[in-house]
Formats: C-alpha cells, sequence, structure tokens
C-alpha cells in the first residue's frame, strides 16, 4: 500500500487502531499499538518514539529512536475479534532524522544498494523447518533444570495415542493420517498466501512433529521481511488451533533439527547471473561467491547461527552441513546446488548452514556480502579446496565453527567483508551478548551430566 492507501483502508474498513512493529536487534519483533485516531500522514515522517535500549540498540541513557512505518508493508490482522492495521516499521534517530546505523532492516537496504557493482538485486528463497507441539514446559532453577516437549505423533507415544505413528526420524513426505499436521501447515499457510506471501509447498519433515514451508525467490528485504512474517503467523495460528511451535534448531535430541536453507542468486540487468557454462551449469561469478560464503563460514555463523542451541543442530550425521565444502545435490555441504533444476533462469546455490534463529536481515545481509567478497576478489573454491565433494562431505573440508564463541571469535577476527555497512558497534554489541549467553549456558548442568557424573 501507499501512504495515502493506508489512510483510506483505516477509513474505509473501520480500522480503530494501528500496529506497529519493528525488529530488535536480536530478531524478535516488539510492538506499539496507537488508537488510529492518534495516527495520521504524519506518523510516516514524524515516527513514533521508543525505549531503544530494550531493544538492544544502546543504553538507557541514549535510548529515544523512532519507528517509522513502510506502508508497503501494510496489512490487516484479526486479534481476537479486533481488526488492526499492521506495519513494518524502520529505525531512526531522533537527533538527525536519518535511519539508525544499528537498524538491522536499514543495514540489510544497505547491504543490498552496497553491492551495485556486482549485481542490482539479490534473490532469495528460504525455508522455514520448525517443530509442532501440543505441550512445552521448562524451568531454570538451583534444584531443577529440567524441559518436556510433547506431541500427538511423537514416536515416544507409540502405542498410547494410537496406530498412526510416525517413526523416529521417518517423516520425510509422509501422508496423513500419519501426517497429523497437514491441516495446521495448511491454515498456516492459507493465512500467508491472504497477506500476498509467495509460499511454494509444504510437507511433513524428517523429524516427528517437524514440519517445513518453503518460498518461492523474492528480493532479500522482503525475504527477511516475510521471514519474520512467517514466524509470527505459525506461533498465532498454532496457538488457536491448540498448538506451540518452535524455530530452535534442535529441540529434540538425538532427532533431525531446524535448519533455515537459503537458495539464493544475483541479478544484473534482469539476468541471473550464476548461471553459466562452469562447474555444475554455474557461472565463474556464482562459484566466487561460494567461495566468499565458504572462506568466511566460521564468521558469518556468528550471525547466521546466533545461539549455543545452533551447534546442536550441526552435528554429524544429521543432513547438517559441519563443513566448509560446497557440492551438486549434496545435502550434507555447507552450499548445495540443487541438481533438479535444469532452467539456466532458476540457477541458484543453497546455503545450509543458516537457522531461523538468525535475525534474518543481518544474516541475509552477511551471507550476501561474504558472497559479493569472493566475486571482488574473483575466489575460486575448487582451487581453495571447497570442493566439489560428491559424497559425505562430514571430515571432507574445513571444519566449520563447532560452537557459539568460536564463531564470535572469528567474527573478532574476519569481519573486514561487513565494512561499511555494519557499524563496528554493533558487531562489538553482538559478540558481547552471545558471547555471555554461551557463559550462561555452560554454567548449568544438564540431564546428560547427571547420567554421567551424578554417582561417580
Amino acid at each position: 500500500m501507499t501512504i495515502d492507501e493506508v489512510m483510506k483502508c483505516i477509513k474505509d474498513e473501520g480500522i480503530s487502531q494501528v500496529d506497529l512493529k519493528t525488529t530488535d536487534i536480536w530478531g524478535r519483533w516488539r510492538h506499539v499499538t496507537l488508537a488510529s485516531t492518534y495516527f495520521s500522514e504524519k506518523t510516516f515522517t514524524e515516527g513514533v518514539g521508543f525505549d531503544a535500549s530494550n531493544l538492544g540498540y544502546g543504553n538507557v541513557v541514549q535510548s529515544d529512536l523512532l519507528m517509522i512505518p513502510d506502508s508497503s508493508t501494510a496489512f490487516i490482522e484479526e486479534r481476537e475479534g479486533q481488526r488492526l492495521l499492521s506495519m513494518i516499521c524502520d529505525v531512526y534517530s531522533v537527533d538527525n532524522g536519518k535511519p539508525s546505523p544499528l537498524d538491522p532492516r536499514g543495514i540489510l537496504r544497505k547491504a543490498v544498494s552496497s553491492i551495485s557493482d556486482v549485481a542490482e538485486n539479490v534473490m532469495l528463497a528460504p525455508e522455514y523447518e520448525f517443530h509442532v507441539f501440543n505441550s512445552v514446559a521448562f524451568n531454570l532453577a538451583p534444584n531443577e533444570v529440567f524441559y518436556g516437549v510433547d506431541g500427538e505423533e511423537g514416536f515416544w507415544n507409540e502405542g498410547v495415542t494410537g496406530e498412526y505413528i510416525i517413526g523416529k526420524k521417518g517423516g520425510y513426505h509422509q501422508v496423513t493420517p500419519f501426517d497429523t499436521l497437514a491441516t495446521l501447515r495448511g491454515a498456516i499457510v492459507e493465512r500467508l498466501m491472504s497477506l500476498g506471501v509467495p509460499v511454494k509447498y509444504h510437507h511433513h519433515e524428517v523429524g516427528t512433529c517437524q514440519v517445513e514451508i518453503e518460498l518461492d525467490f523474492c528480493d532479500a528485504l522482503k525475504a527477511a521481511d516475510y521471514t519474520m512474517l512467517i514466524k509470527y503467523v505459525a506461533r498465532n495460528v498454532a496457538k488457536r488451533m491448540g498448538y506451540v511451535v518452535s524455530f530452535m534448531p534442535k529441540p529434540l535430541y538425538d532427532e533431525a533439527g531446524n535448519g533455515m536453507h537459503v537458495h539464493q542468486y544475483l541479478v544484473k540487468n534482469s539476468v541471473n547471473i550464476f548461471s553459466g557454462q562452469e562447474l555444475f551449469g554455474l557461472s565463474s561469478t556464482a562459484l566466487s561467491y561460494i567461495a566468499g560464503v565458504l572462506t568466511h563460514g566460521k564468521s558469518l555463523m556468528a550471525f547466521t547461527n546466533p545461539t549455543t542451541n545452533s551447534y546442536r543442530r550441526l552435528t554429524p550425521g544429521f543432513e547438517a552441513p559441519t563443513t566448509a565444502v560446497f557440492g551438486l545435490g549434496n545435502r550434507t555441504a555447507a552450499v548445495r546446488i540443487p541438481a533438479y533444476v535444469k532452467d539456466p533462469s532458476k540457477v541458484r546455490i543453497e546455503f545450509r548452514t543458516i537457522d531461523a534463529t538468525t535475525n534474518p536481515y543481518l544474516g541475509f545481509a552477511a551471507m550476501v556480502l561474504a558472497g559479493v567478497d569472493g566475486i571482488r576478489r574473483g575466489l575460486d573454491p575448487v582451487s581453495l579446496g571447497y570442493g566439489p565433494v560428491e559424497d559425505s562431505a562430514e571430515g571432507r573440508g574445513e571444519q566449520l565453527a563447532t560452537s557459539l564463541s568460536e564463531a564470535c571469535d572469528a567474527l573478532l577476527k574476519d569481519n573486514g567483508y561487513l565494512s561499511g555497512v555494519f557499524p563496528e558497534a554493533l558487531i562489538e554489541r553482538w559478540t558481547q551478548k552471545k558471547l555471555q549467553e554461551e557463559r550462561e549456558v555452560n554454567r548449568v548442568p544438564n540431564a546428560l551430566e547427571f547420567k554421567l557424573y551424578f554417582d561417580v
């Protein structure tokens, strides 16, 4: 919508409240709701003030920033009988009225504009894997550390809830009645499609209680906006239907984890410049992009895999990439070239390391900048030893980061490819926070430690 269309929609649809959403530094949506009588055309220039210290932008003595709604993101949502008009916001400084250099959405926009010498557009198609449970409980106390989840199709319920149970790691593309989550996925997808989100397909994934929704290609900013919207819609639809969803990379021990594989290619002069006559139908540009992503792999993971749980997924034996290699149709490689793509205009690469705990604006921006750095430097992934790998990639190349602290340490040493787009203050704040999170996690005893050591 344009600004005029937004104002007309509020009037014509009888909207009484306007919901403004923005993304905090760590990748969560925050919102403030305005009575429509306090919302006008001026809001698109003057914005709405908020305490940015609570969103990771700074401290309490330098905390005033502005939310400026982006009218093109407007959509109507219903919340327990209320009809609201929602918009995603950019973050601006109150001092000079310019975009905040720490705004994740602004950083992605700046990243795309900074590569204009190489490409005019970045096309992304993320895949969203997540778990669906009927219940979840967890607690952390000095005398009690536990979590528990349950789902009607969980293999642990075989013989309890009925005969139609998906076995362990046996869920891929299962049909009903084994696929008990088809109706929920359908409801989520229907809502997303009504909002204009380009859903390609959905299906049951490998793991018990695990599903996937995949998008068609769209530009990088829309892909990041849609990532936030999909998580929002999935959680709210699931709650209404009596479920709870989790995008955690590894919510279940010894089961398939949740990635957010991102298919991607670059466009220049309206042409897919990843298509060519080199290896696997790729161009030399695409190969250099792959080399850039893999060269900066460990550093990149500080943004694309920013939780301690991310590294519980990245373990051998679960189709999760653990080494910096690429291959044709190889789902164990960090970068996969889809073998089924034959149309030159649709040639792409797939980065499989990333997961949905990423702040999508920062994760996508860092990923693209890493790849373009490879293009500008003319890197060759073959001569650098990154492949191609035809069989299992495990142990076949340089090890990717195995922990959040290793990724953060790599980022502090290797961040030149982010220069001019990612402020140094953000990198410093990000690594400090993430290293603190890992220290906190490492301080807490877990169930396996009790099993191993309680009676030593």
